[in-house]
């Protein structure tokens, strides 16, 4: 009897500690399933969705690395002085950048929207440093950061004076002879037939200040009143190449300039265009009894009324291209830029060019820098510069 009261006491006991444990037992919850990131093939290579939403990113950009001689363009060689004697010399320029691209697109009733941003990070040493041997960083620039609904797009752009139209060559300093001002806010529309044919008009603000010469700005580019610069374009374009117009009302100066360009495939190797500029010299080149160096405004930067680009590419093979651009316009500046791109593997091209400049109505060397329409202020007729470019794309 006291044997079985023992053996049931002692079950009752390993009944109760067993609830007590099973009492204080920490519950794992189950996993939730991975979200993993899904491929976005809509609007090309390179998107994913952003999780939880039906929108799709790509992240890319650039890293670059220049290194320039010479005294042409914005890739003039810098200036430096002897460390020993403090004799001025010239020394190589320097510019490495580092670029980051974003798009999305997303699907709507209203159409694709779309988002484009370029954010640049520069370092750079070159003549305009107040220590012309100093490297450093030059600053952070929104070059693009629009947002486009079906043709609709607002944001910060390059003036469809120049995209639509398709800029100018394939070499780095295509603007030694300059073509039109870049950066600006618009509201612009593409309408896309479908069969070719597009056009477009954009409102745009423009940018700049000017430059100051002899007392006087010339060169302003930014809307000084509530009426904006108007772009308007058509363009054709077939297997064969491509034919387009554009035209520019500058409303500080109340004057119209325009650009027509052919484009010609040749063949699977061989491309080449030709482009005419043509606007006013009297408007658009304000102050000129005041200010010798003329007023070239943001629509017509060249010399003169006309001015006129050409060249070409030739792809030898994959992986190498040879490029060639010349420019003139009708105070006789002339531009000559050549190149030799190779892709070393996917994603890495260095490109090898050689520049030259003959100043044509002033004993003074163009800049080339297509930005601020000026001049070096020095006295050679002739320049020859160069630069030796690594850049890594992804």
């Amino acid at each position: 009897m006291n044997i079985k009261s023992l053996l049931l006491g002692s079950a009752a006991a390993l009944i109760a500690v067993s609830g007590a444990r099973a009492a204080d037992a920490v519950v794992v919850a189950e996993p939730e399933p991975a979200e993993y990131v899904k491929i976005c093939d809509v609007y090309g290579a390179g998107y994913f969705y952003i999780p939880g939403t039906e929108t799709c990113l790509r992240i890319g950009g650039y890293i670059r690395y220049d290194i320039g001689v010479g005294d042409i363009g914005s890739f003039d060689g810098a200036r430096s002085h002897d460390v020993v004697d403090g004799k001025d010399q010239g020394t190589f320029q320097k510019h490495a950048r580092f670029s980051l691209k974003t798009w999305t697109g997303q699907e709507t009733e209203l159409g694709t929207l779309k988002t484009y941003t370029e954010t640049r990070i520069n370092f750079q040493n070159h003549n305009g440093d107040y220590d012309p041997n100093a490297a450093g960083n030059t600053g952070i620039s929104l070059n693009f950061a629009w947002i486009q609904l079906g043709g609709l797009r607002v944001g910060k752009d390059e003036s469809a004076f120049d995209t639509f139209i398709g800029y100018a060559g394939n070499v780095i300093n295509d603007t030694l002879v300059p073509y039109g001002g870049f950066d600006t806010n618009l509201i612009s529309y593409t309408f896309d037939a479908g069969n070719g044919f597009s056009a477009i008009v954009s409102l745009e603000e423009g940018s700049g200040g000017g430059n100051q010469k002899y007392g006087h700005f010339y060169g302003v580019g930014t809307i000084d009143s509530y009426v904006p610069h108007v772009v308007g374009g058509v363009k054709w374009t077939q297997g064969w190449g491509a034919i387009t117009g554009v035209a520019a009302y500058d409303s500080n100066y109340e004057s119209v300039s325009g650009k027509v360009r052919l484009d010609v495939n040749v063949s699977s190797a061989l491309s080449l265009f030709i482009m005419g500029g043509y606007g006013s010299h009297g408007k658009l080149d304000d102050n000129t009894i005041h200010d010798p160096a003329g007023d070239r405004g943001f629509y017509k930067p060249w010399g003169g009324n006309w001015a006129v680009w050409g060249g070409g590419t030739y792809k030898f093979n994959e992986k190498t291209s040879f490029n060639l651009q010349a420019s003139y316009d009708q105070w006789k500046n002339l531009g000559i830029a050549a190149n030799v791109a190779y892709d070393v593997v996917p994603g890495l091209t260095v490109t090898a060019e050689v520049d030259y400049v003959h100043a044509g109505k002033f004993d003074d060397a163009f800049d080339g820098t297509g930005n601020n329409y000026n001049w070096t202020g020095g006295t050679k007729k002739n320049s020859v510069g160069g630069v030796l470019r690594f850049q890594r794309s992804f």
